[in-house]
């Protein structure tokens, strides 16, 4: 293996441990999980909020019942009266019948906002049972996701002891002082120091090298640099 062969090698499997680095820090922090499980806490506040409308529409359930019981027992009384002769003013009886008719009305009203209220309360139970059953199937996704990161912890953390020990034995191919400028270049260029020259272009930053450039880096010697963005490059 050339020691530019080695130096991109070295390169892919720094990336790549980067990567390993990246996601067992994030498993380790529990953004997954913690997501997961700050989205099953919203639904069951969502449950939990339409519980609480479910039980104010109960309780203005409740006073539409008690006052429609209320005027049907009153329009019932009026009806009595009318018809059992205690009443002989026709003006009071005329009276009485409005009252009667005006209290049906009522009635009509009330019962019509109460079955609105059930209809609506229908809709209310039907979205908080579909919250209940997102919320649990949720904390199971959550237990599910806390099971699978630890496993992957474990797996990315075996991965990462097998690509320490390939840099090593990598990094011994490679020259001191390449080394050293590479570890110092990928500190400070997003974790590439070294890049491949194809056709001119840096694979590093992606610029095309000018003419005059390219040719003294195909002719020279010692450590080549991309003149756009100074990693190193390889032939």
């Amino acid at each position: 293996m050339t020691a530019g062969a080695a130096l991109l090698d070295l390169q892919a499997l720094d990336l790549a441990i980067d990567r390993l680095t990246s996601r067992r820090r994030a498993l380790e922090a529990g953004e997954e999980v913690a997501a997961i499980r700050s989205t099953a806490d919203a639904a069951e506040r969502e449950r939990g909020e339409l519980g609480l409308q479910m039980d104010a529409l109960d309780r203005d359930a409740s006073k539409l019942e008690h006052e429609v019981d209320s005027l049907g027992q009153k329009a019932a009384a009026e009806q009595t009266r009318m018809n059992d002769g205690s009443v002989a003013n026709a003006r009071e009886l005329e009276a009485m019948g409005r009252e009667i008719e005006n209290l049906r009305k009522r009635i009509a009203d009330r019962e019509d906002e109460l079955l609105a209220l059930m209809e609506l309360r229908e809709g209310v139970e039907r979205s908080a049972a579909q919250a209940e059953q997102r919320a649990l199937d949720l904390r199971t996704h959550v237990d599910r996701a806390a099971g699978d990161a630890a496993s992957e912890i474990a797996q990315v953390t075996a991965d990462l002891q097998l690509r320490d020990a390939e840099r090593v034995a990598l990094a011994r191919a490679i020259e001191p002082e390449v080394l050293e400028l590479y570890e110092d270049l990928r500190a400070h260029k997003r974790g590439v120091g070294a890049a491949a020259l194809v056709d001119g272009v840096c694979q590093g930053c992606h610029e095309t090298l000018s003419a005059v450039e390219l040719d003294r880096v195909k002719r020279g010697d010692g450590i080549r640099r991309c003149e756009h963005c100074r990693r190193i490059l390889v032939l």
